[in-house]
């Protein structure tokens, strides 16, 4: 037995000597244990793209600047998921690029989307710096740098949604981790906004930035604020929760207590909705679901009223398909697609197919939907709640009145001073978006006559100079004339026609 095992620790030295090689899954170990122990690592470098090169890449972006005069031409091709297209609307929404024409067809897993963008000044991309940042957005590959093809387009993959939004995050002139998120909700009145305003400076709050929009009898508000003092985040338990109770009283106060909205949502909490990833279209998207949540969609107006108005959205079945055809046809305008994208994709709706286009000041937009649950929309009443959200969310944005752009030196209490001003001289915000950018503060504030009248834009300003003095700018831009225009004539171009016939033909592609 002793010689047995001496035979087999001579064996074990003899292999120690020479080494012993492992492998695994693409790593390599060599392990020399006769003189000194060294042991590392080989990973083979085509290991790293195996999945990529078997299912192709996760996603892939193409900015053709070439083939279209006069705008770019975005493609994504991606491995789809809930809620991607959203994300890519926001990526483009968030860069304030107008989209005039799109194609969406996401089916069989995978997401096709074509975007025929311009600047916000109407022309295409020419500046490098958008193009990149673009790039940037969406999600470059940092594993390898973009291609060029000979048409100038780039060639880019998409890595995570969420570095895009912690790269915006970093580009904010206030981040957020120095102020208190509050979102509100509650009955609208005259005068309501400015009473928010004056309690959170009563409670020695500064607002950095604001965001609110009326609609329907309803308020909804998002709002930064921060501590008056130490001009930092307020994270006092104690304090959030007065605050919480005193802005709520201030909610509530209206004579109509069963007004408020016919939700057990609170009407006022400070919010982690942000998350770190706050940016414009994140806001927005939050103000479009605390509407949600208040059903502003359930307008106050009459039977007779409501009788005689035009629709805006209609919905068809594709029974051959399973589907369900959302066709909206309204006054064209920016962010509309991000809009309508976002409300259906909050109500749990999955769009497979879609085209967006524009023309003469209209817009027509086609979505092929399915519940998430794969079932179209079957009942009447499910028809009718999703036509009354997606015509919510197209007028949530649409201001009628007047313009009021206020830049000031900004101080605690600003915001209470101009809102006061605005309710003592008959104003009613029904929108309103305050930002601060170092040492000024930027108020733009929709506004009416609360009697219906037209707004005296020069009682208004010399009330401003007499309230504010000089260190005031005012501008006004006067919104009547361009909301009272025509509705969109309907157009003898039928999207469904063309849309059924070529989803019959991509659906035949995709499915195996």
């Amino acid at each position: 037995m002793a010689q047995q095992c001496g035979g087999w620790a001579a064996a074990i030295r003899r292999l120690g000597a020479v080494g012993a090689v492992v492998g695994s899954g693409g790593m390599t170990t060599r392990r020399l244990t006769m003189n000194n122990s060294v042991c590392w690592p080989y990973f083979d470098p085509e290991f790293d793209t195996l999945p990529e090169r078997i299912h192709g890449p996760p996603c892939r972006v193409c900015i053709d600047n070439e083939s279209i005069e006069g705008c770019t031409v975005v493609k994504v091709d991606s491995v789809n998921k809930q809620g991607l297209l959203l994300e890519v609307v926001q990526i483009l929404t968030d860069m304030n690029l107008q989209i005039c024409k799109s194609y969406i067809s996401c089916d069989a897993g995978w997401l096709m989307d074509v975007f025929h963008v311009r600047d916000e000044n109407g022309n295409k991309l020419t500046d490098q710096k958008v193009i990149n940042d673009i790039q940037q957005a969406i999600g470059i590959s940092r594993a390898s740098p973009p291609h060029y093809n000979n048409n100038n387009s780039v060639f880019t993959t998409m890595t995570n949604y969420k570095t895009y939004s912690k790269r915006l995050l970093s580009l904010l002139p206030n981040p957020t981790d120095q102020h208190t998120a509050i979102e509100m909700i509650g009955a609208d009145r005259p005068g309501l906004f400015s009473e928010i305003s004056a309690a959170l400076a009563d409670l020695q709050c500064n607002i950095v930035e604001a965001h609110a929009w009326s609609h329907n009898a309803r308020l909804a508000c998002v709002a930064y604020i921060s501590d008056q003092s130490t001009d930092s985040a307020i994270d006092d338990p104690s304090r959030l929760a007065s605050i919480e109770g005193h802005l709520t009283t201030v909610l509530r106060a209206t004579t109509n207590p069963n007004t408020s909205g016919g939700t057990n949502h609170p009407d006022v909490k400070t919010s982690e909705f942000l998350g770190g990833e706050a940016n414009m279209t994140t806001v927005e998207r939050r103000l479009h679901q605390l509407m949600l949540s208040v059903r502003d969609f359930e307008t106050p107006s009459s039977h007779k009223e409501m009788k005689g108005r035009r629709r805006m959205v209609t919905i068809e079945s594709c029974e051959q398909k399973a589907y369900s055809i959302v066709s909206i046809e309204c006054k064209d305008r920016r962010r509309l697609m991000f809009d309508t994208v976002c409300t259906l994709t909050d109500m749990q709706y999955v769009i497979f197919h879609a085209s967006i286009s524009s023309h003469a000041g209209c817009a027509f937009q086609e979505y092929f939907i399915r519940h998430v649950d794969g079932y179209a929309l079957d009942t009447a009443s499910e028809k009718e709640r999703v036509v009354k959200c997606l015509e919510a969310a197209i007028e949530r944005r649409v201001c009628e009145g007047v313009r009021l752009e206020l830049c000031a030196e900004n101080r605690v209490g600003l915001l209470s001073d101009i809102t006061r001003v605005l309710r003592e001289n008959g104003l009613v915000v029904v929108r309103a978006d305050v930002e601060t950018h170092g040492e000024k503060a930027v108020n733009a504030f929709y506004v009416k006559d609360i009697s219906g009248n037209e707004v005296d834009i020069e009682y208004f300003s010399n009330s401003v100079k007499r309230e504010m003095g000089p260190i005031a700018t005012l501008h006004v831009k006067n919104d009547t004339s361009r909301r009272k225009a025509t509705s969109p004539k309907q157009t003898p171009l039928s999207f469904g026609g063309m849309l059924r016939s070529r989803i019959e033909r991509l659906s035949q592609g995709f499915i195996i």
